[in-house]
């Protein structure tokens, strides 16, 4: 079992910067690939980013490309989601997942645990 808790959202403007954090505890955090999805109201949930065990390869949605960075540090067993140049269309409650798969992946189900989520409000 493993816990994911994030932290980090808020209100921001639009343009402004942003980090979030998702914590883990339990099992060995640096057994499994770790990834961000989001889910804007009104909308299903949408892949961000994800990373590799060790933090070598990263993966990020096209929208976000180039403005967001995932990263790890497993010593600390943390999970960051830096996001520059917010838009208002980042607005969502965003979420961390842990994946025990060999591959990467964008798909929901292909995470096994999930965090509570943390709210990001991105004001024009």
């Amino acid at each position: 079992q493993v816990q994911l808790v994030e932290s980090g959202g808020g209100l921001v403007q639009a343009g402004d910067s942003l980090r979030l954090s998702c914590a883990a505890s339990g099992r060995t955090f640096g057994n499994y690939r770790m990834g961000w999805f989001r889910q804007a109201p009104g909308k299903e949930g949408e892949f961000v980013a994800a990373i590799s065990r060790n933090g070598g390869r990263t993966y990020y949605v096209d929208s976000v490309q180039g403005r967001f960075t995932i990263s790890r540090d497993n010593a600390k067993n943390t999970v960051y989601l830096q996001m520059n140049s917010l838009k208002p269309d980042a607005t969502a409650v965003y979420y961390c997942a842990a994946s025990s798969g060999i591959y990467h992946s964008t798909r929901h189900h292909d995470y096994d645990y999930w965090g509570q989520g943390t709210k990001v409000t991105v004001a024009s």
